[in-house]
């Protein structure tokens, strides 16, 4: 079915394509026919950060900022969703036109600049939707928010997210927010973490409920950063780390129509340089915690790559674009291949 949609929605402007998408999903799931849009995935359940996946496929952050369409995210066979990034306040995210589709090179450049409605109104969606599988949620910091009292924000959506979501995800690595990767620091780096695991504690205490936090970071670190990264990371006792966000390379896209335009790039250009992450990431971790592998995932190989790589779970979303839902399951079920060869 996807293949007689996709034409239509790639005619449209990229931003409007992705409201229509959405809306869709949502009439559809009203009406109890989402399902009809994929085959899901055969069961392949693994515990990870504590939490039971019923598969390794999930949705990255991004597609669904505010939380407004789980429901109908969920019927199309996700192992876990991934929501938001979402900031404190309300904010209108950079000036349009601030997506764009590269079809050549499978790929994608956004600018977006976590626009989105504020963490109140991401948990109303929550508390509405009838979804009780693993739910992530992604936080940020808003632009307006000096970069060094971003932890400030960061603490305001924890405190805010933390009995609603399954995990929180920790975005310091978005491009398109001015200085938001100088978060990715040693010194500043060390700070946020022994932050949100106190705040974490804390929580916990107060809901008698362990929810377990992953940091997402860039793909464009040196060895010597992600060895750093790695080594806090330990340190602090975190539960997950989700590998990568989009990247501000170039490479693969250079010659192409909207090829130069500013903020980071997705899908299939990232793909390499994700993977060489998690690869190093695996290396330096030694087990000590789970790797989520996300970019450039358009088939079910390059998600098997990921898992081999060293990646316990893969999260998709520009793939999701180009490919359609019936990535889901190709994806889980090359994953599942790969653990269960015979």
């Amino acid at each position: 079915m996807y293949s007689l949609i996709r034409p239509v929605l790639f005619a449209l402007d990229a931003e409007t394509a992705h409201r229509l998408t959405l809306g869709s999903l949502r009439v559809l799931n009203t009406m109890g026919v989402s399902s009809l849009l994929a085959i899901p995935p055969a069961n392949d359940p693994r515990t990870v950060m504590g939490l039971t996946f019923p598969n390794p496929v999930g949705l990255a952050a991004g597609l669904d900022k505010n939380g407004a369409c789980i429901d109908g995210l969920s019927a199309l066979g996700f192992g876990f969703i991934e929501i938001g990034t979402v900031t404190p306040l309300s904010q209108g995210g950079n000036p349009g036109p601030r997506l764009f589709r590269l079809p050549q090179a499978n790929a994608i450049i956004n600018r977006m600049g976590f626009n989105n409605e504020g963490v109140d109104t991401l948990i109303a969606n929550v508390k509405r939707s009838r979804y009780r599988g693993i739910l992530g949620i992604n936080i940020g910091k808003n632009a307006f928010t000096p970069i060094a009292r971003a932890s400030e924000d960061y603490l305001i959506c924890l405190r805010k997210v933390y009995q609603h979501a399954s995990y929180v995800a920790v975005n310091i690595s978005s491009p398109n927010t001015a200085n938001l990767r100088q978060l990715q620091g040693e010194d500043e780096l060390d700070a946020l973490l022994s932050l949100l695991k106190v705040e974490q504690e804390k929580l916990t205490q107060q809901f008698g409920k362990y929810v377990p936090i992953a940091l997402k970071i860039a793909p464009d670190l040196g060895p010597e950063q992600v060895k750093q990264i790695a080594a806090l990371l330990i340190k602090h006792c975190f539960d997950g780390v989700i590998a990568t966000n989009t990247t501000l390379s170039r490479k693969g896209v250079e010659n192409l129509a909207h090829g130069g335009e500013a903020g980071g790039l997705s899908g299939a250009p990232l793909r390499e340089s994700s993977t060489a992450v998690i690869r190093q990431l695996a290396i330096e971790l030694q087990g000590a915690l789970p790797i989520i592998g996300v970019g450039g995932i358009l088939s079910g190989a390059d998600a098997a790559e990921k898992i081999d790589a060293g990646a316990s779970l893969v999260q998709i979303y520009s793939g999701l674009i180009y490919r359609g839902p019936a990535l889901i399951a190709e994806c889980a079920d090359e994953i599942r291949r790969l653990h269960h060869p015979n």
